[in-house]
């Protein structure tokens, strides 16, 4: 029951204490106390009544006082449950609002959520659109040109059409009137000179062939004689500048084509491919090298140009894949007698004993070679090797960038380099 102009709303459930009573229960207090009041007039004209009892007033209105106790304790009892089983009820309704609302709030997000990604399907909808539409666009101008060639191509079989008409016109002409038999031998002259000026014009240009490609050879042969009499002057330089240094009982750098004193070690072991040259090898192969401080390892040593080099990679056929790691590149990898690469650290050791001279030999598949020589420096692993060039000699213009620091990179570790990403192995 509810008063006719009430307002609802939430609030904090009570504590049972706190709680006011509501109309009902106010209904059911006043109706017992009202059964009390009216109790009591009835126990007073009992009493009244039975003044000539046995039992004295004072007894009677004691029993009367305790029945009316009785009374309203059961009401009250009654209502405590009544209480009770309506605050179990309204506990279970509230948790059920809760479980409700715990319900809608999943249900609200999940809503969210997918309308969030129906925004991003209809974005991606609409990015889509656009690009079809630019997509129909050149697809509308490529159509609009084919078509404008398609015209072009029938205007051209049109032109094909009417000059085949005219040939057929000519060819029929011919066949009603031949020619005389001078006209006949003036032709076929022509044509037999025309046929002799073609192969005299072959001829000609496989003459012209032929000298070029001499011309090449006699230039590889005269690089050739100039890096020999160039390596003959640097080792006659060499030569007599380690002898003064002999003389004056003084250390010399060491170079790759002469022995000097960094090319010899104390226990007779030969330091690189130079030294074993000036001990007697004169033949190129596989041999066994010690550079100071350094391991010993094996090296194939090239001899040419009256001296011994020291072979640090070798590329032939690509039956070798040179997209190697950094650690391969380091520790080196391949065949020695075949494709290989010698590796950073033995090359670094072995640099490190003198100054050397780097050569790099090109030969493409018709048997044309170029070559290059620098004289260079190789910074160790802290450095990345770095390589620094400076042209000495050579056939190859601008080969690799002079004076420039270059660092060594593998694709595994490029870092902002792009030369492993461009130029693999």
């Amino acid at each position: 029951v509810q008063p006719q102009s009430t307002s609802c709303h939430w609030e904090k459930p009570l504590h049972p204490e706190q709680r006011q009573p509501g109309v009902g229960m106010m209904k059911i207090i006043a109706v017992l106390l009202f059964l009390a009041l009216l109790g009591l007039p009835a126990a007073a004209d009992k009493e009244f009544f039975s003044v000539g009892s046995a039992a004295s007033p004072e007894t009677k209105s004691r029993f009367a006082m305790s029945d009316d106790v009785r009374i309203l304790a059961n009401g009250l009892l009654q209502l405590g449950h009544g209480l009770k089983d309506f605050v179990d009820k309204t506990k279970g309704q509230i948790n059920d609002i809760f479980q409700k609302l715990y319900i809608f709030d999943r249900s609200f997000y999940e809503l969210s959520l997918q309308t969030s990604e129906i925004k991003e399907e209809e974005e991606q909808l609409r990015q889509t659109t656009a690009r079809l539409q630019i997509n129909n666009e050149e697809i509308k101008n490529v159509s609009q040109e084919m078509n404008l060639k398609i015209e072009d191509l029938i205007q051209n079989k049109i032109q094909l059409q009417e000059q085949v008409w005219g040939l057929e016109d000519k060819v029929t002409k011919l066949a009603i009137f031949q020619p005389s038999m001078q006209e006949t031998k003036e032709i076929s002259s022509l044509k037999a000179f025309v046929e002799q000026q073609d192969n005299d014009i072959k001829q000609l240009l496989r003459t012209v062939e032929d000298q070029h490609v001499q011309l090449d050879r006699q230039h590889n042969q005269i690089m050739e004689l100039e890096d020999k009499l160039n390596h003959i002057e640097l080792r006659e330089l060499l030569e007599n500048s380690f002898l003064e240094e002999q003389q004056e009982a003084e250390p010399s750098p060491s170079a790759v084509h002469s022995p000097t004193a960094g090319t010899y070690r104390a226990d007779g072991a030969a330091a690189d491919c130079t030294a074993l040259y000036h001990t007697g090898v004169q033949t190129s192969g596989v041999y066994t090298i010690q550079p100071n401080g350094s391991e010993a390892f094996n090296v194939y040593c090239e001899t040419k140009f009256g001296t011994s080099w020291t072979v640090i990679q070798k590329r032939v056929d690509g039956s070798l894949d040179f997209n190697q790691t950094w650690d391969a590149y380091t520790n080196g990898f391949g065949d020695l007698n075949e494709e290989f690469w010698l590796g950073l650290k033995k090359i670094y050791s072995i640099t490190q004993q003198g100054n050397y001279l780097l050569r790099i030999e090109l030969q493409d598949w018709r048997g044309n070679r170029r070559h290059i020589e620098y004289s260079f420096s190789l910074g160790g692993p802290s450095t990345n090797f770095t390589l620094q060039l400076a042209r000495m000699s050579g056939s190859i213009p601008n080969a690799l960038p002079e004076h420039a620091r270059l660092r060594f990179s593998t694709g595994d570790t490029a870092g902002g380099s792009s030369c492993p990403q461009s130029h693999p192995g």
